[in-house]
């Protein structure tokens, strides 16, 4: 999964144009099709991908093929929910697989060569997220493409009406404002720009020559996004694909946790 990131971003255009999205029957898993479906591109395709994870159902001993049977059914159950929020869409599709979620999961992002993708919050504590192995701290982590973490705080329909975006001047925070612009530009929101002076190795003034729409706040960049994120629709920050120790200082992982609205991590 730690292959080359693939491009975010065209001559200016978004180009999530291969959106895979997690299904699980949650109502965080729907608004992860709802907003899926918002951001792909218009002539993109949209696969929905649920997982029964059969090995799990080996726990019940004797019961194990009543409690298989079970996990294919909800899932499928589960997929053909999240299939009627996105109906509209002529290159929305649906899988189910069988298998280790994850694993599972990674697979279809490889050979998909996907350019996004989408999952819900259940909002597990991030410390607990990176010992479990949960779907949404792996995959901040491991994903070859963007992230969008889903969190429903607004109507599906006008999302994203407002973006907040922090910079730095790194090449990742680069990558995630143009995503930003160009998601402003497609729906007509507002878009923020932060620069937050606690950041490592940065100069809010000089990355304001270069954006002089920047706003300088005080403070280090997790808290200050996370604060921004109460007051709009999305939060957009680059990632320098850490892993392992490393990403436990990860800025991208730490506000996709602690933001109050959808964060999207740019690869």
């Amino acid at each position: 999964m730690r292959g080359g990131a693939r491009p975010a971003t065209l001559s200016g255009t978004v180009t999530f144009d291969r959106v895979i999205c997690a299904v699980d029957g949650s109502e965080e898993g729907l608004e992860a099709v709802r907003q899926a479906a918002r951001v792909v591109s218009e002539s993109g395709r949209l696969l929905l991908v649920a997982v029964a994870e059969l090995p799990a159902a080996a726990q019940a001993g004797w019961a194990a093929p009543a409690a298989a049977s079970g996990l294919a059914t909800e899932a499928g159950e589960a997929l053909e929910r999240a299939h009627r929020e996105v109906a509209h869409l002529r290159l929305a599709e649906t899988r189910l697989l069988e298998g280790p979620a994850i694993t599972v999961l990674a697979a279809v992002l490889e050979t998909e060569r996907a350019t996004l993708l989408c999952l819900g919050t259940h909002e597990r504590r991030r410390a607990a997220g990176i010992l479990i192995g949960s779907l949404t701290t792996t995959f901040l982590h491991e994903a070859p493409c963007s992230v969008l973490v889903a969190r429903r705080s607004e109507v599906a329909d006008s999302f994203p009406s407002s973006i907040v975006v922090g910079i730095d001047g790194s090449p990742e925070s680069e990558a995630a404002l143009a995503v930003a612009e160009a998601l402003r530009d497609r729906f007509g929101a507002a878009l923020s720009v932060l620069v937050a002076t606690g950041g490592k190795a940065v100069e809010p003034a000089a990355v304001r020559e270069h954006h002089q729409a920047a706003e300088i706040v005080a403070g280090k960049p997790v808290d200050v996004l996370t604060a921004a994120s109460a007051g709009h629709g999305l939060v957009v920050v680059g990632s320098r694909g850490l892993h392992g120790v490393k990403a436990l200082g990860s800025v991208s992982e730490r506000v996709a946790h602690r933001a109050s609205c959808s964060v999207l991590v740019v690869r």
